[in-house]
């Protein structure tokens, strides 16, 4: 699934709806709170995305062999970094990203770049948590 969004503080909203329904669709959304969690995390992204780029933002979304694949994609060239929590209003999505993907990058794409998380789906003992 992919879908492009406005620059705009709804795109957040859109985002997490557009996850819940596509993870209903391919029966994801019943294991556990995969679903919950990628809604949170995809939040996460397409908040930076719509903050720090300022340009339209596609989201991605792959599942298979037990892993979703989220990906947010925009034009701003400057990687994300992972923050402490603090206590201020911003700052914590990458923190969350880090603390809640099973693995999670970023690679440049031409005049831009990809922000990816990856959550393990297969409902088995140890799936989408963190490889050592």
């Amino acid at each position: 699934m992919s879908v492009e969004y406005a620059p705009r503080p709804s795109a957040v909203r859109e985002a997490r709806a557009e996850v819940r329904r596509q993870l209903e669709g391919w029966g994801i959304a019943e294991r556990g709170e995969v679903a919950d969690v990628a809604e949170l995390l995809v939040g996460e992204l397409v908040t930076n995305a719509v903050v720090h780029a300022g340009s339209r933002l596609r989201l991605t979304l792959f599942a298979a062999h037990g892993v979703l694949r989220c990906e947010v994609a925009d034009t701003e060239r400057r990687v994300p970094r992972v923050l402490a929590a603090g206590t201020g209003e911003s700052g914590r999505g990458m923190f969350l990203v880090d603390a809640l993907a099973q693995r999670w990058g970023c690679h440049r794409d031409g005049p831009g770049k990809t922000v990816w998380f990856e959550l393990g789906t297969c409902g088995a003992d140890g799936c989408g948590r963190r490889q050592p």
